[in-house]
Order: structure tokens, then C-alpha cells, then sequence
């Protein structure tokens, strides 16, 4: 997606989510009756999640229970990993799991045509660009990657404003990024800096930030924060700006920057064909998309996917704190993942 139709897409978000606030818009609809019977009639649900089990799944998880009286087993795995173990399920006829959520790395080895055409009634507040037109998976959660410092470190005046500024000479062997090859990490760098500059303006640019000797954490965006928190590193690419807002709360030395555009992915949930729970899975799936749901992503400092639901800190995303993004959304990694992360390799690697 180009800059200019993200940034309207976020306009329109915004203006939805005022709606919302000013009590414009209409209330969101409880999930069908039927449903909510045959669902308590299998009385438990199954969810492989990808998201950070103390911070959020089980807050999820007690919340639904609470609500509709029915259990939620869950486990977490990696994305990638989670998409491999379902599909070895699924070969052995023997589909354990309900409901998943899961990014861009699920997606690219996960067959769609596994999953279950759903779309709830909370499901119609979402944009287009965080839903399956088809009704397979739908955003839960958005995250927001950009440039973080330590501000021990580099000083306000010296900060970064644009991403040419990374290319000073300074920051040569002094900014880190993560290994990890999805949207979150640098091929979705990189597909940013060719939708903002063009293939051959954004190509040029690329050697020259190669050649700024980026350090390489063969771990998630997180270590890489505390690493630049620790002092090992000035600037960190490609980190969650809600990261260093949690951090800098508890007195880390640490920003994020407002590098336009920054870029947005997002987190999906979906439902699986075959599974030993199918009606708690689509309630399940309605009560995540639910603004009751997204509550809970916002409490625990996830940014929610819902366009009525503010982040914690309104700031953090794109409509409350009126910075310019670029959203790669699922169909997009999905094609142009294979490309980006080739680009990695032949510069960066």
C-alpha cells in the first residue's frame, strides 16, 4: 500500500474512532444466541497463540471464560512454528486446536484454504486493509515499528528526523537491528523505503545503509530494545513503539521516533476446518474482535486492532498520535515477502 492511501486510511480511522468516542455510532451487536448456546454446549475452546501468555493470552483467555462460562486451553508458539505443527495435525486427520493467531510467518506456510471463512458481526467496524476479503482472518492487534534511541546516548538535537539521517556517518556500526525475516523485522524495512522512495531510489539508498554496518541480534525486536536501553547499541531499527513507551514508564533510558512513515503490520485470528470445537472457536473469534475484547488489548498495552478501540497510549498509533505509516497488510507480505527478505541477504547478511 502507497503512503498517501495509508495515511487516508488512518484518517478514516481516526474519524471512526471519534464517532465511537462521541457515541455516534451504533453499539456493538452481542453475539448471536445460537451460537452462544452451541458453543456452551461443547464447553471449551482451543486457541494457539503467538502473543506473550502472562501479558496477554491469559488475561484474554479469563476474560472470555468470565463472560460465557466456557474454558480456554490455550498454548503459545511461534508463528512460524505454530503454522508447521498445524499442518502435521491436519496430515494426521487430528486438528487439535480451535482458533489461532498468528502474523505474516503463519501465513506464508499455512494453506488459506485450511481455514474457516468467518466473519462475525464485530468483524464489519474493521478497514478493509486488516481483514480477509473472504472472511479467513481478521487483525487482533497492530503493531508500530520504528526507530528507538537511548537517550543517554544521542541526544535530542542529534535524533533522527528521516530515514536519510541514518545514513550519517555517525551512526556507522552504532544502530542494531533484528535477524528476524518477517514484516516486523527488515524485510519490512526495506519494503517501506521502496514504496517511499521508488525501486531505484529505494534500491541506491539501501546500499548505502548496508554500508553503515548495521549490528545483526539473532533475536526478537525486544532484545534488541533492551539491548539499546542497555547502552550496547545508540539506535535500534525496526522496534515497537509501544515497547518503549512500557519501558521508559519504568525509567529506561529510551524513545521512540517519529521516522516518516513508520510502519504497520498486524496480528490475525482465524479458525481452523476440522476442529474438535467449531462454534466456542467462532465465538471465541467474535468476542476478540468485539470492542468488549479489544479492551482487554488495550489494558495490556497491546494495541488494538479496532478502529473505536484507542491504544493505552493514544499516541502510539497512527490515529491518535497524527503520524504518517505505511501498512504492510497480509496480502501484501504474502506476496512481497520473498523479495524483501532476498534484498536482506544479498546486502545486509
Amino acid at each position: 500500500m502507497n503512503t498517501d492511501k495509508a495515511h487516508r486510511l488512518w484518517r478514516a480511522i481516526a474519524l471512526t474512532a471519534g464517532l465511537t468516542a462521541a457515541g455516534l455510532t451504533a453499539p456493538a451487536s452481542a453475539a448471536d444466541q445460537a451460537l452462544i448456546d452451541a458453543a456452551k454446549k461443547e464447553g471449551e475452546v482451543v486457541w494457539y497463540s503467538s502473543l506473550i501468555v502472562d501479558q496477554l493470552v491469559r488475561p484474554v483467555a479469563e476474560a472470555f471464560e468470565q463472560k460465557y462460562g466456557i474454558k480456554v486451553h490455550y498454548s503459545r508458539t511461534p508463528a512460524g512454528e505454530m503454522a508447521l505443527k498445524l499442518q502435521n495435525e491436519i496430515r494426521a486427520n487430528s486438528v487439535q486446536a480451535d482458533a489461532f493467531d498468528g502474523n505474516s510467518a503463519f501465513f506464508q506456510v499455512m494453506p488459506l484454504d485450511k481455514l474457516v471463512a468467518y466473519a462475525p458481526e464485530a468483524a464489519t467496524a474493521y478497514p478493509a486493509e486488516l481483514k480477509d476479503a473472504d472472511g479467513r482472518f481478521h487483525a487482533i492487534n497492530v503493531a508500530t515499528l520504528t526507530v528507538g534511541v537511548n537517550t543517554d546516548l544521542v541526544p535530542e538535537a542529534d535524533r533522527p528526523k528521516t530515514y536519510d539521517d541514518l545514513l550519517d556517518p555517525k551512526w556507522k556500526g552504532r544502530m542494531a537491528w533484528t535477524t528476524d525475516l518477517t514484516p516486523n523485522g527488515p524485510p519490512g524495512f526495506i519494503g517501506n523505503i521502496l514504496t517511499v522512495y521508488g525501486e531505484e531510489k529505494g534500491m541506491d539508498y539501501l546500499r548505502r545503509l548496508a554500508a553503515q554496518d548495521i549490528v545483526k541480534v539473532p533475536a526478537s525486536q525486544r532484545v534488541v530494545l533492551d539491548q539499546v536501553i542497555a547502552g550496547e547499541h545508540s539506535i535500534g531499527l525496526m522496534i515497537f513503539n509501544h515497547h518503549t513507551v512500557i519501558s521508559a514508564a519504568k525509567g529506561a533510558p529510551v524513545t521512540w521516533l517519529r521516522v516518516e512513515p513508520l510502519i504497520s503490520t498486524g496480528n490475525y485470528v482465524g479458525l481452523l476446518k476440522n476442529s474438535p470445537h467449531p462454534e466456542a472457536g467462532k465465538l471465541f473469534v467474535d468476542f476478540i474482535l468485539s470492542e468488549e475484547g479489544q479492551m482487554v488489548f488495550q489494558k495490556a498495552n497491546y494495541l488494538p486492532a479496532h478502529p473505536g478501540v484507542p491504544a493505552a497510549e493514544p499516541t502510539l498509533k497512527a490515529e491518535g498520535g497524527g503520524f504518517k505509516v505505511t501498512v504492510i497488510t497480509n496480502e501484501a507480505a504474502l506476496e512481497n515477502l520473498p523479495k524483501w527478505t532476498a534484498i536482506y541477504k544479498e546486502l545486509f547478511d
